[in-house]
């Protein structure tokens, strides 16, 4: 399998790895990865008790919020999100280049 790699500054090899899915089972919906990732890849949606995506935002209806995947194509592959989220929601892989 063929990966995407980079070189840093210092002259080391790096292989960015991009965000593909969150968890949203464990997601807090606390916003610490929103925070961290400056691409706009991330945003809040409403989710109701059986954990389906709530389109229309209606507070009784919403139990609570949790990160979701707006812009994937925005990610550059840093991994920002999962150093700072609490429950390890984040799931990153490399691109294949095959």
């Amino acid at each position: 399998m063929a990966v995407l790699t980079a070189t840093t500054f210092g002259g080391k090899t790096w292989t960015p790895n991009f965000l593909q899915a969150i968890k949203i089972e464990t997601c807090l919906g606390c916003g610490r990865c929103f925070k961290a990732c400056g691409r706009g890849v991330m945003e809040l949606k409403p989710v109701n008790e059986h954990g389906e995506f709530i389109e229309d935002e209606d507070e009784e209806e919403s139990l609570r919020k949790v990160m979701t995947i707006a812009n994937a194509e925005n990610c550059i592959g840093c991994e920002a999100c999962s150093r700072v989220c609490p429950k390890n929601c984040h799931v990153h892989s490399p691109l294949d280049l095959n």
